[in-house]
């Protein structure tokens, strides 16, 4: 069966030029050393977590971010809280205790995740805020993330293009602020068009297995629908996965949002109409250069955006379906 193909596939020294003198960390309270051209330096420890390691994006987050880290002689080092914020908390308290300088930082709940960015606050640790916003922006250096509103938004136009109505199921997660950005990009951009009514809305994690469960569960309700919002990929997929189980034959449309091979390969086969694109490698190093400018004393952007591109079958030769953009 097609999906278990997907299904499978989803889960499966540079220094730094500057004179030798000290520079002080805005808000930090921590000094740092610009070492000489060529001269050895003790390797920086930094540290990086996701809201989760159950979805192949972030592991290219990781990688792109790792590139760059490890390209400068540092040490990256990371923890999985598996969707849990407590749990994230105490990891990033662990990492403050081995001494990172700089935390890479996706939360797993955008309010509930101010402990720890206190706690680094206080142990003079730069946080880099990557992918989904925490609410407590003073804390961090800078948010990097894509234009998810726009996700959304695109999402949405794609849509109206092909249906003039629809009943809409979406899969979105309250406590993510990419997917509430995402969610609310679409819902605005189909407000005032009385043709388009959302008939279902569940939170699902981002994850594959939720949003097949949830499917599922909106199927049993035996209530017309024939557009699926997934609020990320493995959404998406996952309500695809249930449709396809129970047999559903109607014809949906079934949007994703980030762009991953394996919705790639989907759109190719002509089993789901488009994703709003983002490039995770791109995410990645851009936190990881823009820490570096910070540690530099260059002045950064509190706020850096990527553009987000819908992906179809109209365009999807112009991609590479066995890679990530």
């Amino acid at each position: 069966m097609l999906i278990n193909r997907f299904a499978g596939a989803l889960y499966s020294s540079l220094v730094f030029a500057a004179c030798a003198s000290f520079f002080l960390l805005p808000g930090c309270g921590q000094r740092y050393t610009a070492l000489e051209p060529g001269r050895d330096h003790e390797p920086r420890i930094m540290g990086a977590t996701y809201m989760t390691r159950n979805n192949p994006f972030f592991e290219v987050v990781h990688e792109g971010i790792s590139s760059v880290v490890e390209g400068n002689g540092d040490i990256l080092i990371s923890r999985d809280p598996s969707q849990n914020q407590e749990k994230q908390n105490e990891q990033i308290q662990e990492m403050i205790d081995e001494g990172i300088e700089v935390l890479f930082l996706n939360p797993v709940d955008w309010k509930t995740v101010t402990p720890a960015l206190e706690a680094c606050r206080e142990a003079g640790v730069v946080v880099i805020n990557v992918d989904t916003a925490v609410k407590e922006q003073e804390y961090v250096v800078t948010l990097i993330e894509t234009d998810n509103y726009q996700a959304g938004v695109l999402c949405a136009e794609d849509m109206m293009r092909r249906v003039e109505k629809a009943r809409i199921v979406i899969l979105d997660n309250p406590i993510q602020m990419s997917i509430t950005q995402r969610v609310q990009g679409f819902l605005d951009t189909i407000e005032g068009h009385d043709g388009y009514e959302v008939v279902y809305q569940k939170k699902s994690d981002g994850e594959f297995e939720v949003g097949a469960a949830n499917m599922t569960e909106f199927l049993g309700m035996d209530i017309d629908f024939d557009v699926v919002l997934g609020g990320n990929d493995p959404d998406a997929l996952g309500a695809f996965s249930a449709l396809q189980q129970a047999g559903y034959e109607k014809d949906v449309l079934i949007y994703g949002i980030d762009g991953s091979p394996d919705f790639k390969a989907m759109i190719l086969e002509g089993e789901v109409t488009g994703s709003s694109a983002q490039s995770p490698g791109t995410l990645g190093r851009t936190a990881a250069e823009t820490a570096y400018q910070y540690l530099n004393g260059e002045e950064i952007e509190p706020y850096i955006s990527i553009a987000p591109f819908m992906i179809n079958i109209d365009n999807i030769g112009e991609y590479n379906v066995n890679d990530w953009e």
